[in-house]
């Protein structure tokens, strides 16, 4: 297939070459609108008990959850008569904007909930209707319009409609800024690898390239279901990252090619024979651990797989095709401009002429010195890892809210203040649906009910249409003010807390609420509820998700090691080294150390959906490096049959690339941690701390010392297995060309090689 692949870009580059661009082309008309279509939540999955109740409450009872909150400030207190009559001019022109229902407000109402402690702040309540993209957007117009000063009143702006807007908006805004900064530094380090600027820009095209393809595919996939705004961060990452990865690998082996004698067709299909097959059959590692993700049924996740598996193929096609035609059209123009060719032409003399490739003999020390004293290095890369892992222990989880933005924005000040400075909150109430239900004709078991829940621990008041109850008392009897709560055949309960919906208190609630015998089958909704349904749908198929990854990376590494010890290996190393990652990820998230210097606010916890999405990416990566350091072990291994020399021989020929290309690649995710989104920022710092630990401590530590421990058992496989292997393995086979004499190959292609770490 590569030999054919080959044969085709060596005759039709420049055709290649205009077909991508037209792709490209059309990526970026398609697909630079993506951010437009795409949405903040899907936390919770569509089929869970708190999502069917806030779909019913939708449709019954459009009003019973305000989205919108004004918080309306008067140093003159809420009561007095020049804010009390702006506060209700407030109320009611909010009630006659489009879109917008259910406007209540403290100056209507006399509802001490809607009072601040302090008595300076009233609020005013309503809902915009629609899905989250209508929210979003129309917070948008409405943000302006109100927040600010109105007379003897102040204005600020919260509730969850604000919160996600804000959101969205700041995710573009990273982005941009990732792109703004990432691109630049990859382009400055790519630089100082390949010493060239030809050949340096290869590769971030190549990323570019991937990004543009990604938005397109996302763009598409917004049109059948429901894809969030965060996963074009992955797509940013992700795409610079391994589109780099792959484009460095490709370019570097042609152009050892090229420069041991090698005519242009030549070194395209040693470099596709061998560096291309590595990079698809990486890809395809990193394929099957984004895919993970599309066990989970909340459409966060899901959306990353989409982005994930995307951007992956996407950059292992452009990498493998574009390029190599790229590479046939500029021939032995590769390394034009060449920085040591410059340099040494300036200072008059001659570049010195690129030897034989031997590696490098730092890396090969290296791997010497561990291998020397396995045991020791074992250890105490090991104990490392264990001890960076330990505060994982005491985790705890929570789903997104506002503290993910920052503490100067509107949004999250005005969630604190209605956190801090009131009784309870309108927009994080538990709410019950009770359908196929006669509210007038069941009065005395809705009560019941009703007056049951508000007995249990931490519950302020229980609103329902048979009154309001607190502490098992009838606070509030029936009354036309609570009409509102019941339908011909429906009703629902709002079961205030002054505790955290995010909280153990909040989950402890939700458990006893839906341990009670209801008069009828009801759903129990609010973030706590979602929080509850989260955490149980993750449990549930997070070992789905590891076991298919498991098996999966299992087959992929021993088709290409054939060996049943070496995928246990990786495995295993793998589970190490991101549990000391996750532990170092509470340790500053969780914990809040460090949180003055990353400017976020601890929560507490840590997102659920964050540690599976942090999993299955770095997961996947990691093993995307294994594949490139496994397959030059296994090469050298099966021509000397020899696991010492094969496990220095590895280390020694792809140690400093591996470690460029992680560096590179941990670069985009350390701009990426800079958002102002902490989730985000958390998965940029997590991912670019997973694999800097992989590339300097598994990498280059614990994998020679355990192959060194192994010995020969490394390559050991059953016999029925060794014939599978045989049979459908993939073998990089012996493509190797015997070069010229170096008489015959130009002088500006005999140049050292810049990126052997000889130098």
């Amino acid at each position: 297939m590569f030999d054919l692949l080959a044969r085709l870009i060596t005759r039709w580059p420049r055709l290649i070459l205009l077909i991508s661009l037209a792709v490209i082309g059309f990526g970026i008309v398609y697909g630079g609108t993506v951010a437009s279509q795409l949405k903040t939540g899907g936390y919770t999955g569509p089929n869970a008990e708190s999502m069917l109740a806030r779909d019913a409450l939708n449709a019954e009872f459009p009003t019973s959850r305000p989205n919108v909150v004004l918080l309306v400030r008067t140093p003159n207190g809420v009561d007095d008569p020049a804010a009390a009559a702006e506060g209700v001019r407030l109320a009611e022109r909010l009630a006659a904007e489009p879109d917008v229902e259910g406007v209540t407000s403290y100056w209507q109402t006399n509802l001490a909930d809607l009072r601040s402690r302090d008595g300076t702040t009233g609020l005013i309540v309503g809902r915009i209707a629609g899905d989250e993209r209508t929210t979003e957007t129309r917070m948008l117009t409405l943000g302006p319009e109100y927040r600010g000063e109105h007379g003897p009143v102040s204005v600020t702006i919260g509730g969850p409609a604000a919160v996600n807007s804000q959101l969205e908006t700041t995710a573009k805004k990273d982005i941009e800024r990732a792109e703004f900064i990432g691109i630049p530094i990859i382009a400055f380090v790519l630089m100082i690898v390949f010493r060239g600027f030809i050949a340096s820009f290869l590769p971030l095209i190549v990323g570019i390239v991937g990004i543009i393809g990604t938005y397109a595919s996302l763009r598409g996939i917004s049109e059948f279901t429901n894809v969030s705004i965060f996963a074009l961060n992955l797509a940013t990452g992700l795409g610079l990252g391994l589109a780099v990865d792959y484009a460095l690998f490709i370019v570097r082996r042609h152009r050892e090619e090229m420069r041991r004698g090698a005519d242009v067709p030549t070194a395209i299909r040693i470099t596709l024979n061998t560096a291309g097959r590595t990079v698809a059959f990486s890809a395809l590692t990193v394929v099957v651990s984004m895919s993970a993700m599309l066990l989970f049924p909340m459409y966060f996740l899901r959306s990353f797989a989409y982005a994930g598996i995307s951007v992956v193929i996407l950059a292992a096609l452009s990498a493998i095709i574009p390029l190599s035609a790229a590479l046939v059209a500029l021939g032995r123009h590769l390394d034009a401009w060449n920085f040591t060719v410059i340099f040494a032409k300036m200072a008059g003399r001659k570049p010195r002429p690129y030897g034989p490739e031997t590696g490098s003999p730092g890396w090969r020390r290296l791997a010497e010195t561990v291998i020397k004293r396995p045991v020791l290095f074992a250890l105490g890369a090991t104990s490392l890892l264990l001890l960076l892992a330990t505060p994982f222990l005491g985790i705890k989880f929570g789903i997104p809210d506002d503290r993910s933005l920052p503490a100067s924005f509107e949004a999250h000040q005005a969630q604190r203040e209605l956190r801090e400075n009131f009784e309870t909150r309108p927009t994080s109430t538990v709410d019950i649906f009770l359908d196929d239900i006669d509210p007038a004709g069941q009065q005395a078991a809705i009560g019941s009910y009703a007056q049951q829940i508000s007995t249990l621990d931490n519950v302020g008041r229980v609103i329902s249409s048979a009154g309001v109850y607190a502490d098992g008392n009838q606070l509030v009897p029936p009354n036309p003010m609570l009409d509102r709560y019941a339908s011909t055949d429906a009703t629902f309960l709002s079961v205030s807390t002054e505790e955290e919906e995010i909280s153990e208190a909040g989950k402890t609630l939700v458990r006893d609420i839906r341990a009670l015998d209801p008069p009828v089958a009801a759903l129990v909704g609010g973030a706590s509820a979602e929080l509850v349904d989260t955490q149980e749908e993750m449990t549930a198929k997070f070992p789905w998700a590891i076991g298919w990854i498991a098996v999966s990376t299992f087959v992929l590494l021993f088709l290409l090691s054939g060996s049943i010890l070496v995928p246990i290996k990786a495995l295993v190393m793998n589970m190490l080294s991101l549990s000391a990652t996750f532990g170092v990820l509470v340790w500053i998230f969780q914990d809040g150390n460090l949180s003055g210097v990353l400017d976020f606010q601890t929560t507490g916890w840590i997102s659920v959906q964050l540690l599976v999405l942090l999993f299955c990416v770095a997961f996947g990566v990691s093993m995307d490096y294994e594949v490139f350091l496994l397959s030059r072990i296994k090469e050298e291994y099966n021509r000397t049959r020899d696991n010492k020399r094969a496990v220095v021989f590895g280390i020694e020929r792809t140690g400093g690339l591996v470690t460029a290309a992680a560096f590179i690649t941990a670069i985009v995710f350390i701009v990426m941690g800079t958002s102002n989104v902490t989730h985000i920022k958390m998965f940029g710092i997590g991912l670019a701390l997973a694999i800097l630990m992989d590339a300097i401590v598994v990498r280059t530590i614990l994998v020679p010392a355990f192959m060194r421990l192994a010995g020969n058992a490394n390559w050991w496989a059953p016999r029925p297995l060794r014939w599978v292997h045989d049979r459908f393995g993939l073998k990089e086979g012996d493509e190797t060309y015997h070069p010229a004499p170096t008489a015959d190959v130009p002088e500006e292609v005999r140049i050292a090689d810049p990126v052997d770490a000889r130098r």
